[in-house]
Protein backbone atom coordinates (compact mmCIF):
# COMPACT_ATOMS: atom_id res chain seq x y z
CA UNK A 1 0.00 0.00 0.00
CA UNK A 2 1.24 3.69 -0.86
CA UNK A 3 1.40 4.94 2.71
CA UNK A 4 3.07 7.75 4.51
CA UNK A 5 3.68 9.11 7.96
CA UNK A 6 4.77 12.32 9.19
CA UNK A 7 5.85 14.26 12.10
CA UNK A 8 6.81 17.92 12.41
CA UNK A 9 7.98 19.80 15.44
CA UNK A 10 8.46 23.31 15.54
CA UNK A 11 8.07 25.88 17.90
CA UNK A 12 5.32 26.88 15.93
CA UNK A 13 3.09 23.56 15.25
CA UNK A 14 3.07 20.13 15.95
CA UNK A 15 2.19 18.10 13.20
CA UNK A 16 0.98 14.32 12.89
CA UNK A 17 -0.06 13.23 9.60
CA UNK A 18 -0.93 10.15 7.72
CA UNK A 19 -1.60 9.25 4.47
CA UNK A 20 -3.11 6.19 1.74
CA UNK A 21 -3.07 7.11 -1.60
CA UNK A 22 -5.39 4.14 -2.10
CA UNK A 23 -7.99 4.72 0.39
CA UNK A 24 -11.57 5.02 0.67
CA UNK A 25 -11.86 9.20 1.58
CA UNK A 26 -11.72 8.92 5.22
CA UNK A 27 -10.84 11.99 6.82
CA UNK A 28 -9.77 12.70 10.37
CA UNK A 29 -8.73 16.45 10.22
CA UNK A 30 -8.14 18.44 13.62
CA UNK A 31 -5.80 21.45 12.61
CA UNK A 32 -7.08 24.52 14.73
CA UNK A 33 -8.90 26.06 11.81
CA UNK A 34 -12.46 25.17 11.19
CA UNK A 35 -12.57 26.01 7.39
CA UNK A 36 -9.16 24.25 7.06
CA UNK A 37 -10.61 21.19 8.38
CA UNK A 38 -13.59 21.39 5.51
CA UNK A 39 -11.19 21.90 2.71
CA UNK A 40 -9.00 18.92 3.81
CA UNK A 41 -11.64 16.95 4.39
CA UNK A 42 -13.46 17.54 0.78
CA UNK A 43 -9.66 17.54 -0.57
CA UNK A 44 -9.38 13.34 1.12
CA UNK A 45 -13.34 12.46 0.09
CA UNK A 46 -12.72 13.95 -3.97
CA UNK A 47 -9.32 11.90 -3.81
CA UNK A 48 -10.27 8.78 -2.03
CA UNK A 49 -7.47 9.47 0.28
CA UNK A 50 -7.42 8.28 3.67
CA UNK A 51 -5.71 11.44 5.33
CA UNK A 52 -5.35 12.15 9.24
CA UNK A 53 -4.24 15.02 10.54
CA UNK A 54 -3.70 16.32 13.96
CA UNK A 55 -1.99 19.99 14.31
CA UNK A 56 -1.35 22.01 17.33
CA UNK A 57 -0.35 25.47 15.81
CA UNK A 58 0.33 29.09 17.44
CA UNK A 59 -3.00 30.23 16.16
CA UNK A 60 -3.39 33.14 18.95
CA UNK A 61 -1.13 34.73 16.24
CA UNK A 62 -2.48 33.75 13.52
CA UNK A 63 -3.05 30.54 11.12
CA UNK A 64 -0.30 31.28 8.57
CA UNK A 65 2.03 28.97 10.14
CA UNK A 66 -0.52 25.82 10.57
CA UNK A 67 -1.90 26.22 7.21
CA UNK A 68 1.99 26.57 6.13
CA UNK A 69 3.24 23.52 7.69
CA UNK A 70 0.37 21.44 7.10
CA UNK A 71 1.03 22.29 3.32
CA UNK A 72 4.41 21.06 3.68
CA UNK A 73 3.61 17.76 5.79
CA UNK A 74 1.04 16.76 2.99
CA UNK A 75 3.75 17.39 0.20
CA UNK A 76 6.03 14.99 2.22
CA UNK A 77 3.37 12.74 2.80
CA UNK A 78 2.36 12.43 -1.01
CA UNK A 79 6.30 12.43 -1.63
CA UNK A 80 6.85 9.72 0.25
CA UNK A 81 3.53 7.62 -0.97
CA UNK A 82 4.56 7.63 -4.47
CA UNK A 83 8.05 6.89 -4.08
CA UNK A 84 9.78 6.28 -7.13
CA UNK A 85 6.55 7.07 -9.16
CA UNK A 86 6.75 3.39 -11.23
CA UNK A 87 3.69 3.10 -12.39
CA UNK A 88 1.79 6.31 -11.77
CA UNK A 89 -0.16 8.14 -14.58
CA UNK A 90 2.06 11.27 -14.09
CA UNK A 91 -0.53 13.97 -15.17
CA UNK A 92 -3.79 14.66 -13.94
CA UNK A 93 -6.24 17.84 -14.71
CA UNK A 94 -10.23 18.82 -13.38
CA UNK A 95 -12.94 21.24 -14.38
CA UNK A 96 -15.05 21.84 -11.43
CA UNK A 97 -17.91 23.77 -11.54
CA UNK A 98 -19.53 24.96 -8.31
CA UNK A 99 -22.80 26.77 -8.51
CA UNK A 100 -21.29 30.24 -10.41
CA UNK A 101 -17.95 28.73 -9.78
CA UNK A 102 -15.49 27.13 -12.34
CA UNK A 103 -12.20 26.26 -11.54
CA UNK A 104 -9.69 24.68 -13.64
CA UNK A 105 -6.44 22.52 -12.02
CA UNK A 106 -3.93 20.28 -13.56
CA UNK A 107 -0.33 18.58 -12.53
CA UNK A 108 2.43 16.87 -13.48
CA UNK A 109 4.47 14.78 -10.83
CA UNK A 110 7.58 15.73 -13.19
CA UNK A 111 9.93 16.27 -10.08
CA UNK A 112 10.42 19.55 -10.75
CA UNK A 113 8.43 22.12 -8.50
CA UNK A 114 6.24 25.32 -9.74
CA UNK A 115 3.10 26.83 -8.66
CA UNK A 116 1.02 28.48 -11.24
CA UNK A 117 -1.84 30.15 -9.03
CA UNK A 118 -3.73 32.13 -11.27
CA UNK A 119 -7.14 32.44 -8.44
CA UNK A 120 -8.56 36.10 -7.66
CA UNK A 121 -10.17 35.95 -4.25
CA UNK A 122 -13.00 38.57 -3.97
CA UNK A 123 -13.09 38.75 0.27
CA UNK A 124 -9.69 38.30 1.99
CA UNK A 125 -11.33 36.22 4.55
CA UNK A 126 -13.84 33.17 4.91
CA UNK A 127 -15.12 33.35 8.34
CA UNK A 128 -11.60 34.00 10.46
CA UNK A 129 -9.54 32.38 7.46
CA UNK A 130 -7.08 34.71 5.90
CA UNK A 131 -7.70 33.33 2.24
CA UNK A 132 -4.46 34.14 1.16
CA UNK A 133 -3.21 31.24 3.36
CA UNK A 134 -4.61 29.05 0.11
CA UNK A 135 -2.08 29.59 -2.10
CA UNK A 136 0.82 29.57 0.69
CA UNK A 137 -0.83 26.04 1.66
CA UNK A 138 -0.05 24.47 -2.38
CA UNK A 139 3.23 26.19 -2.52
CA UNK A 140 3.93 24.28 0.84
CA UNK A 141 2.97 21.38 -0.75
CA UNK A 142 4.34 21.26 -3.75
CA UNK A 143 7.84 22.69 -2.64
CA UNK A 144 7.72 19.21 -0.83
CA UNK A 145 6.02 16.53 -3.57
CA UNK A 146 8.00 18.49 -6.29
CA UNK A 147 5.82 19.17 -9.58
CA UNK A 148 4.14 21.35 -11.94
CA UNK A 149 0.71 22.79 -10.41
CA UNK A 150 -1.56 25.05 -11.91
CA UNK A 151 -4.85 26.30 -10.96
CA UNK A 152 -6.64 28.80 -12.66
CA UNK A 153 -10.46 30.59 -11.56
CA UNK A 154 -12.24 30.37 -14.96
CA UNK A 155 -15.60 31.58 -12.92
CA UNK A 156 -16.35 32.91 -9.49
CA UNK A 157 -18.07 35.24 -7.17
CA UNK A 158 -18.36 33.66 -3.93
CA UNK A 159 -14.75 33.08 -1.95
CA UNK A 160 -16.07 30.09 -0.25
CA UNK A 161 -17.38 28.15 -3.24
CA UNK A 162 -14.04 29.10 -5.08
CA UNK A 163 -11.51 27.83 -2.76
CA UNK A 164 -13.85 24.43 -1.89
CA UNK A 165 -13.86 23.90 -5.94
CA UNK A 166 -9.91 24.63 -5.36
CA UNK A 167 -9.70 21.58 -2.83
CA UNK A 168 -12.02 19.21 -4.26
CA UNK A 169 -10.45 20.09 -7.50
CA UNK A 170 -7.06 19.75 -6.41
CA UNK A 171 -8.15 16.48 -4.72
CA UNK A 172 -9.36 14.93 -8.27
CA UNK A 173 -6.39 16.02 -10.04
CA UNK A 174 -3.52 14.33 -7.93
CA UNK A 175 -6.10 11.41 -7.65
CA UNK A 176 -5.70 10.86 -11.68
CA UNK A 177 -1.91 11.83 -11.36
CA UNK A 178 -1.03 9.36 -8.66
CA UNK A 179 -3.17 6.78 -10.27
CA UNK A 180 -1.39 3.13 -11.38
CA UNK A 181 -2.02 2.67 -15.36
CA UNK A 182 -2.09 -0.83 -15.22
CA UNK A 183 -0.69 -1.09 -19.12
CA UNK A 184 2.52 1.01 -17.16
CA UNK A 185 2.64 -0.61 -13.56
CA UNK A 186 6.13 -1.35 -14.00
CA UNK A 187 7.55 1.99 -15.53
CA UNK A 188 8.36 4.85 -14.57
CA UNK A 189 6.59 7.61 -16.14
CA UNK A 190 9.58 9.44 -18.50
CA UNK A 191 11.87 8.65 -21.00
CA UNK A 192 14.25 9.77 -18.96
CA UNK A 193 13.53 6.32 -17.03
CA UNK A 194 13.41 8.67 -13.31
CA UNK A 195 10.75 11.53 -12.19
Amino acid sequence: MRTASIQRDTKETQIRLSLNLDGTGKAEIITGCGFLDHMLTLFAHHGDFDLAIQCHGDTEVDYHHSVEDIGICLGKAFSQALGDKRGIIRYGQFLLPMDETLVLSAVDLSGRDYLGWSVDLPASKVGDFDTELAQEFWLGFIRNCPGSLHVRKMAGENTHHILEAVFKGLGRTLKAAAAIDPKHADEIPSTKGML
